[in-house]
């Protein structure tokens, strides 16, 4: 690998109301390496790489760009200096061709208007020659997968890239081995004299793929490492700030197997259904039990906590809750009927972006309330600082806006705003996904109380270990069906992909 630094920030500060994010932070990107940048949420790295891709201003430090200081104050600035986004959702236009998506603004012009043969040739070559993809560049990019979506717009950034590629949480929508695609991917890229700077929360995936890490942590700068002499329990020890026992401690989520649950069913279903969707499937629940879902990306996981939480209207049987029968059910009942919800787009599906977290927390209390049953102000902050204070969110205040959160703690005011409603049952989907290792564990912690006090949780996690940890029965689905159980000493990593891989058999 060339040494050569092609990139040097220095001193970098960046602030916000109540929130020191970046605090004198130096990072150095060499020519032809993957970077990864880690810490936990808060410890400073979206806002990093919004500094240096011009989305904010520095308060203070320097860029240094091949040897030469710049100034980047826009979007634009970065991408004139040959800097590149990839972010974790993909930021193109669906309704548009591939070829279109990948020159959208810079699109090759003859005489009366667009050169259309050019920019699909064009546009074929580049996604054959850079990322080794042959998929028909002029069908509109919603026909293809989110893994070939996050392609295309690699594609797109490194033909404005002039060096460097940011890759923001590029695998948290992605399987295995598209993973092991877009690694290739980058290797390529990489030989090819291509600096990345690599942001992911799968230490597997950070191992496999980086040459150096750098940590960050409460808004500065821990270090930066040679990544294969840096052991995984420092590099977590370094991410969180907590000696090894401590970590120990905090990972050491001990659960009872064959845990004794009530008689009778707090949920069951016979043949529930949506055509399209997931197949019928007919399931018992136990007051207090922890029940995941466990299958690869498309399996039918998130359809069918769609269709009892009643997001998605069921076509096909019934479900019984609490002994009360339903051929359907819909959102307000369910929430009637005691169920919490906590989706897993935080962004699009669960956060409002510009209400307060305090707002954020009591909005399903409110709507369950009714318009006409007002919660007065002071009952609003005693129950926002009530939940604030449990689930340890990092604020200066609840009247703080939730976008100004870091991911871990959106996810938890969206727990908390469902434990605002004292649920019987509480939906999980990806609660963990894209946070930090130490948020991670405090959720799990988290589950396992609120299932020992008697909540019935339905958890899904694409983790295993996590699941593992916290599940006392396990469904495994493949193909948008149930096709296997496992539960006490059965759940295991081993047993879950082989009844994924067995279909059950």
């Amino acid at each position: 690998m060339d040494s050569k630094e092609v990139l040097k920030m220095r001193g970098i500060c960046k602030s916000f109301p109540g929130v020191k994010a970046l605090a004198s932070v130096d990072f150095t990107l060499n020519k032809g390496e993957i970077h990864t940048l880690m810490g936990e949420n808060g410890a400073g790295k979206s806002t990093l790489i919004k500094v240096l891709t011009g989305v904010y201003k520095i308060d203070a430090g320097t860029i240094e760009l091949n040897g030469r200081n710049v100034v980047i104050n826009s979007t634009e600035d970065a991408q004139k200096n040959g800097i590149s986004t990839v972010y974790q959702e993909v930021n193109l236009c669906p309704n548009l061709s591939v070829a279109e998506n990948i020159y959208i603004g810079r699109e090759p012009r003859k005489k009366f208007g667009i050169d259309w043969s050019t920019m699909n040739k064009n546009a074929e070559e580049l996604l054959l020659q850079r990322l080794n993809l042959r998929i028909d560049v002029k069908k509109l990019l919603s026909s293809y997968s989110v893994a070939i979506q996050q392609m295309v717009a690699i594609a797109r950034a490194v033909d404005i890239s002039r060096g460097i590629l940011i890759l923001d949480e590029p695998t948290s929508s992605l399987d295995s081995e598209e993973v092991k695609q877009l690694f290739n991917v980058m290797r390529k890229l990489k030989s090819e004299g291509m600096s990345i700077i690599f942001v992911t929360h799968f230490l597997d995936q950070v191992y496999e793929i980086s040459d150096r890490i750098t940590v960050l942590r409460n808004g500065q700068l821990v270090g930066t490492y040679e990544a294969d002499k840096l052991s995984r329990i420092d590099l977590v020890s370094k991410m969180i700030g907590k000696d090894i026992k401590e970590i120990e401690k905090l990972n050491d989520i001990s659960k009872k197997l064959n845990r004794k649950f009530e008689s009778g069913n707090l949920i069951d279903s016979k043949d529930f259904g949506k055509k399209g969707s997931i197949e019928p499937f007919s399931i018992e629940i136990k007051k207090g039990e922890i029940l995941g879902l466990a299958g690869l990306l498309g399996s039918g996981r998130s359809e069918l906590i769609r269709l009892l939480f009643g997001i998605d209207k069921a076509d096909h049987g019934y479900i019984n809750v609490g002994g009360r029968k339903y051929s359907y059910i819909y959102p307000k009942k369910a929430i009637q009927e005691g169920f919490g919800f906590c989706p897993e787009d935080r962004k699009v599906e669960g956060i409002v972006g510009d209400l307060t977290i305090r707002e954020n927390i009591i909005i399903a209390l409110q709507a369950n309330r009714g318009i006409f049953k007002y919660l007065p102000m002071k009952k609003q902050q005693e129950i926002a600082d009530k939940y604030i204070k449990l689930l340890g969110v990092k604020t200066p205040s609840m009247e703080q806006r939730i976008n100004n959160l870091s991911g871990g703690n959106q996810q938890k005011v969206i727990l908390a705003r469902w434990l605002a409603t004292n649920p019987q049952i509480l939906i999980l989907d990806e609660p963990t996904r894209g946070i930090d290792i130490g948020s991670k564990s405090e959720i799990q912690n988290i589950i396992l109380k609120l299932a020992e006090e008697g909540m019935t949780i339905i958890f899904i996690s694409s983790e295993l270990q996590e699941m593992i940890r916290c599940c006392d029965r396990i469904l495994v689905l493949r193909d948008r069906k149930i096709i296997g159980e496992l539960k006490g000493d059965d759940i295991e990593e081993s047993n879950i992909m082989e009844t994924i891989a067995e279909g059950g058999k």
